[in-house]
């Protein structure tokens, strides 16, 4: 029977995948788990099975739970000398940031491990029925759109290093470059792998011949991979981190992970009083906003967050006697910056899903024969606070990806991400504040302009008035003004559920390409 629901995701193709299962008779998390694989091939550089995420699922009724499938450190670490590293630079165009690829830039991946066992709790449709719309993508291909095509420049370093990447990637028309605006990109093994684990389950990639290959090429290649990383993973159901604000309730990323834990210092630096006596974009918004962010960055280098030691970090970040430190200095004067993507879905029952999802950058690594790309998160420096090569072996990564859930006074809810790397969690504050304290609609919270600061360096994106601007440049000496809105701010795709009138919206973030569909 069809069921009615929501979908707001970065590409149309990935919401479309989710509105045709939803359309089958499948909930909200066969839905999401149904996009993912197709955002796999519409999102090739923010999605793939080689990556890991997160999915924040609240069951109508029932007791939300955050399913943890980020990636995992290998067991063992090569020497440096014996180990295959190497820097590239992305290109913003406004800005760049380095990150490194290669075999040692490969951490154990949870994307299939996370489809499997979401699956298994919350599923209602046969596996079958849920990769075929990404399997019919990957065969008969996508369109290339301008998003898409701007993200390839980007990563262009990393997606013409080999041959592997260019014959799935590599332009038609222009040999030697990756695909553009327009051209078709296919990937039919990738649809075969799908066909394969729809009938065989994950241990063809954790046990089976899929993992035999990886851990054969990471051992001759230089990387740290190795065959008992893949099949000791698992994945971890935790209770999501849950917050108060201005009378809202927000579900979140629990530790581990760090994005879920600032958007938590945020909220209590500024307290059920937020911004909401400001008009918005405002100087007086804006410097508060500014401050705010600020304050967040240095509370994460005060807290010890950033030297690996999240759990005793996280109860200092939470505490009111740390954050009365801070507090006092909001309205004050402040002292003297990849590939990611989001999907929410809400169905007609109530059923509420937020998955973010990460490959990375990519290693470049293609695993033979199957059109999968694996993560390069050994090799990005935002989630290694020790340092490339110095990370902690077999322990679940940090990151900044924060699928959240706000649950209003009246019973409606949210489900919203983000993606963005070290600004999703700028990106979802910023958001979160719009809904709650600016009583924003839906889109304008989303399409509103942001901040981000990073490093010392406050981000401003275009679209904030001019006197804004000039407190901001007064306050904060060391900005950029973006001349345009760009997807370094994020991309937060959110979709909302009224609970009393059973009524349905979304928007997806144009920064990042978004749709909405509703079924």
């Amino acid at each position: 029977m069809k069921k009615q629901g929501v979908i707001a995701a970065g590409h149309e193709q990935t919401a479309h995948a989710a509105a045709v299962v939803l359309d089958a008779g499948g909930n909200a998390f066969d839905a999401v788990l149904a996009a993912l694989l197709a955002a796999s091939v519409a999102e090739p550089v923010l999605a793939s099975l080689g990556g890991g995420g997160f999915l924040l699922a609240r069951p109508a009724g029932e007791k939300p739970v955050l399913y943890d499938f980020f990636a995992q450190t290998p067991k063992s670490r090569r020497h440096d000398d014996e180990s295959e590293l190497r820097p590239i630079i992305a290109d913003f165009g406004e800005a760049q940031q380095e990150f490194h690829i290669g075999m040692a830039s490969m951490a154990t991946p949870g994307v299939v491990k996370g489809l499997f066992g979401a699956h298994a709790d919350l599923g209602r449709m046969p596996m079958s029925t849920i990769v075929e719309p990404a399997r019919k993508l990957a065969t008969d291909g996508v369109v290339l759109n301008s998003l898409q095509a701007y993200i390839f420049t980007i990563v262009e370093k990393i997606f013409t290093s080999n041959d592997d990447c260019l014959a799935i990637f590599g332009s038609h028309e222009n040999p030697g470059q990756l695909l553009g605006d327009g051209e078709v990109l296919k990937n039919p093994e990738y649809a075969d792998v799908l066909d394969v684990l729809s009938r065989e389950g994950e241990g063809l990639f954790y046990r089976g011949e899929i993992a035999q290959t990886i851990a054969d090429d990471s051992r001759t290649g230089g990387g740290h991979l190795g065959l008992e990383d893949l099949s000791g993973y698992e994945l971890i159901r935790r209770n999501p981190l849950q917050l108060s604000h201005g009378g809202f309730g927000l579900l979140t990323n629990p530790p581990p992970s760090t994005g879920g834990l600032l958007i938590a210092f945020a909220l209590g630096l500024l307290g059920d009083g937020g911004l909401g006596q400001h008009v918005f974009a405002s100087p007086s918004h804006v410097g508060m906003l500014a401050n705010v962010l600020d304050l967040t960055n240095e509370a994460r280098m005060d807290s010890g967050l950033t030297d690996g030691d999240v759990s005793q970090a996280a109860d200092k970040l939470l505490s009111k006697q740390f954050q009365d430190l801070y507090r006092d200095r909001v309205s004050g004067h402040p002292r003297a910056r990849r590939g990611t993507t989001h999907i929410s879905v809400i169905d007609g029952d109530g059923n509420a899903a937020a998955l973010t999802v990460s490959n990375g950058e990519g290693s470049a690594y293609i695993v033979p024969g199957t059109g999968v790309m694996i993560n390069n998160m050994l090799g990005e420096e935002d989630i290694n606070p020790l340092g490339l090569g110095q990370w902690p072996q077999d322990i679940r990564m940090s990151s900044m990806m924060s699928p959240s859930l706000l649950l209003a006074p009246d019973g409606g809810i949210t489900a919203l991400g983000s993606g963005g790397s070290n600004r999703i969690r700028s990106a979802v504050l910023q958001v979160v504040l719009n809904l709650t304290d600016f009583k924003m609609g839906l889109e304008q919270a989303v399409e509103s302009p942001r901040l981000h600061m990073e490093g010392g360096l406050l981000s401003i994106e275009d679209g904030f008035p001019d006197e804004s601007i000039a407190t901001l440049g007064a306050q904060f000496p060391d900005n950029k003004v973006w001349s345009e809105r760009n997807l370094f701010f994020g991309g937060v795709h959110a979709v909302r559920y009224d609970e009393k009138t059973r009524a349905l919206e979304g928007f997806g973030d144009s920064r990042r390409g978004g749709v909405s569909i509703k079924v």
